[in-house]
């Protein structure tokens, strides 16, 4: 079977093209949908399509169709930034390959093992909100490939893992299963982001909304102006703010510091939900590829036994490795989630 796999990120298109039961990946790529739609290197048998919220409806990979795509629209208001472009990228695939099965994986199903005490939010069960958690595609890759490398985890099976990027959370992972993760009802959840605040006291959006913000320009500060950018007033981006804290620019170099402390904070939580940790992985765009962000994390984390080994985390590698000195192993491992979706895209119509 031959796999085209769309994920539609809230700051990238990213696709891959696979051949299973091999798991091969085929060459292939193009910028937009209609480009890779056109360019596949074989005839397309099914589509894999990230969707970021399944709600509590969806809870492992799904075929879509009329109900399923509706569903996924109206969840687009607890993930404003991602819901819609699945939902535009699917209907494109839907209208240009006729017959064709597309399956929609959910960033959130990771999560579905969370245990009450990680996913209940201390409100009224009767306003219908918990705590989902996302970036379950990566994690699950992850996660797979950490017990995969079995030397990673010191003969345990307690992991934290890092994904890292525009948007970014921690996992807490233990026998393969999500214990508790930093997102929650919406991806506005946990860590400082590239634009997203993360945690913050609701009593702050309750200030600005008696000060008279309309509800639209709060969406949009929350979603597009905090986060690495608001505390910087200058970018979004760590690779930006890091050369600007170099040439002495306080504010970007406070947001760095921001991100990690929160970061670190997140990770030493963990601890205490997996009686302790076995393994640690930075992955994601700023986890793969930022040595001083896993540096400034990682210094934070001295009390716990984690010591870089700065050869190794300062290394110009783009592949699996280990970066630390001690006895909790620190890893970097590069997601990939492309590959997740389409194993779960040949999960559900493998078995039809």
């Amino acid at each position: 079977m031959n796999i085209l796999v769309l994920n539609p990120g809230s700051s990238s298109l990213k696709s891959g093209f696979f051949r299973f039961p091999e798991e091969l990946a085929l060459p292939g790529t193009a910028p937009t949908v209609a480009g890779l739609l056109t360019s596949a290197p074989t005839p397309i048998d099914a589509v894999g399509v990230r969707v970021v919220h399944g709600g509590s409806r969806f809870e492992s990979p799904t075929i879509v169709d009329d109900d399923v795509l509706a569903e996924i629209r109206n969840l687009a208001e607890l993930a404003p930034l991602h819901n819609p472009l699945a939902a535009g990228v699917i209907e494109e695939v839907r209208g240009a390959l006729r017959g064709v099965p597309i399956v929609a994986v959910f960033d959130t199903a990771f999560h579905r093992t969370l245990p009450p005490v990680a996913f209940t939010y201390a409100v009224p069960s009767e306003l219908g909100v918990r705590r989902y958690g996302f970036h379950g595609i990566s994690y699950s890759y992850v996660s797979k490939r950490l017990r995969a490398l079995n030397v990673a985890l010191n003969g345990g099976s307690r992991l934290i893992v890092a994904h890292l990027g525009n948007g970014a959370s921690v996992c807490a992972i233990r026998d393969g299963r999500s214990i508790d993760t930093s997102m929650g009802f919406t991806p506005m959840e946990g860590l400082v982001m590239g634009t997203r605040a993360g945690d913050l006291d609701p009593g702050v959006i309750l200030y600005l909304l008696r000060k008279g913000m309309p509800e639209a320009d709060l969406d949009d500060l929350l979603n597009h102006r905090c986060g690495l950018r608001g505390v910087s007033e200058t970018s979004g981006d760590v690779r930006e703010l890091e050369s600007a804290a170099a040439a002495g620019d306080a504010k970007a170099s406070l947001a760095l510091d921001l991100f990690a402390y929160r970061a670190a904070g997140y990770i030493a939580s963990y601890c205490a939900a997996i009686d302790g940790v076995d393994a640690i992985a930075f992955t994601a765009g700023i986890g793969e590829h930022s040595a001083s962000m896993r540096k400034r994390i990682c210094d934070r984390l001295a009390f716990l036994g984690v010591a870089l080994d700065e050869g190794a985390n300062n290394a110009a590698s783009k592949d699996e490795r280990r970066i630390s000195s001690r006895s909790v192993a620190v890893w970097v491992i590069p997601t990939n989630e492309e590959l997740e979706i389409a194993r779960g895209t040949w999960d559900v119509l493998s078995t039809r």
